[in-house]
């Protein structure tokens, strides 16, 4: 990212865009999001995809304006944040795949929305990062407004992508549903130590 203050606020812009639809990757959180949602009625599911959308664009714009704050503030580097986000999805992960709800709380009353899926597994620590990053190369006022168009057209993307991935609950059966559940819990098991490591390979500069 050693150029990006120097090129055009378009190309700022487009940059940063693909740089956080990477990131979030909202097709990798599909089938994450349908195993969490397969419970609830198609009404339900496309209020939820938007609804992680809006969590996820949330978490992100208060980073961008008091990330840096917020972490040196509370002494919370960002390996941490990173390993505390990986136990997270690892406890949801094996809830996937067990099938098992260890919270006690009924799904009615559980808005996956907001927890797994805003965050920890769409702004997550690598997103809050980036968010960091790309605001202190934001130097000027167009800058500004390109980085801000750029998050903003991402989760729309997101919000699109996770509301028409909702039709294909309506073509698998139970058993279909329950093995997309075990694979998004494989998937997210698998995403949850990546994240755990790396925060290790931080705290020990490996």
């Amino acid at each position: 990212m050693s150029n990006i203050a120097t090129v055009s606020a378009v190309t700022f812009g487009i940059q940063a865009f693909v740089t956080f639809f990477v990131i979030l990757d909202p097709p990798g959180a599909t089938p994450i999001f349908l195993a969490l949602v397969s419970g609830h009625s198609p009404r339900q599911r496309i209020k939820m995809a938007w609804q992680g959308a809006g969590v996820s664009l949330l978490v992100i714009v208060i980073f961008a304006l008091f990330g840096k704050l917020i972490l040196d503030y509370l002494h919370i580097s960002v390996n941490a944040l990173q390993g505390a986000g990986g136990l997270l999805m690892l406890l949801i992960s094996l809830e996937l795949l067990t099938g098992k709800d260890s919270s006690g709380a009924t799904p009615e009353n559980v808005n996956v929305a907001l927890v797994p899926l805003g965050t920890p597994l769409l702004a997550g620590p690598g997103a809050i990062v980036t968010t960091i990053i790309y605001v202190q190369y934001a130097h000027s006022g167009t800058a500004k407004l390109a980085l801000a168009l750029a998050i903003i057209g991402v989760h729309v993307v997101i919000g699109l992508t996770l509301m028409f991935s909702t039709k294909i609950l309506g073509l698998i059966r139970d058993s279909g549903v329950t093995l997309l559940a075990r694979i998004a819990g494989l998937l997210l098991a698998a995403i949850a130590v990546e994240m755990v490591v790396q925060s290790i390979k931080g705290f020990f500069n490996l």
